[in-house]
């Protein structure tokens, strides 16, 4: 795909960006990017484009767009006049992607808005980067190597800061447990 960019052909990164821009905006929102999330991911779509020279031949798309989108969003937090809040990087995520399936039974889904309300208030009392691991690796489900590529970190340190970060959020969610018949990582 990559090649057909380079070679002039526009739709070719139309492609792209609508196989990516899902999981770009998610990334955006979890990252703190809040209601700026599209203006983020547009602008990251747009420096990729024009970064596409720079692009390593046979790496994957994904996490070098990813990585792009975490710089956009850290210097759009860090240029913005007021610090994002809780509720709006809650509501910005959940625009992004419903996670509560409409049919579901109230009391579950109040159940599943509490337990991602004390995860996220959980999060961001990490460091940034416990909190990007984090986040790469579990909220945009991304497995190991594609994490340490988004993030330009080796894999040995991609496990370490994960084991560390995993271990904060153990002692700041004494009472967090995984969903029933999930894995480990809900």
């Amino acid at each position: 795909m990559i090649a057909r960019v380079r070679a002039g052909e526009p739709e070719a990164y139309a492609e792209l960006v609508r196989a990516h821009t899902g999981i770009a905006l998610r990334a955006a929102a979890a990252l703190g990017a809040g209601a700026d999330a599209e203006d983020v991911v547009q602008q990251a779509f747009v420096k990729a484009y024009c970064a596409l020279g720079r692009f390593r031949d046979g790496a994957a798309f994904k996490p070098w767009l990813l990585s792009i989108v975490a710089n956009e969003t850290r210097n759009t937090v860090r240029t913005a006049a007021r610090q994002r809040t809780l509720v709006g990087r809650e509501a910005a995520f959940v625009e992004a992607e419903p996670l509560i399936p409409e049919s579901a039974d109230p009391a579950v889904a109040t159940l599943e808005g509490e337990r991602r309300a004390a995860l996220l208030s959980a999060l961001e009392k990490l460091s940034e980067e416990h909190r990007l691991v984090v986040t790469y690796r579990y909220l945009l489900e991304m497995d190991e190597p594609e994490t340490a590529q988004a993030l330009g970190w080796p894999r040995g340190t991609v496990k370490s800061r994960l084991n560390r970060a995993l271990r904060k959020l153990g002692r700041l969610l004494p009472d967090f447990r995984p969903r029933e018949g999930g894995d480990e990582r809900g």
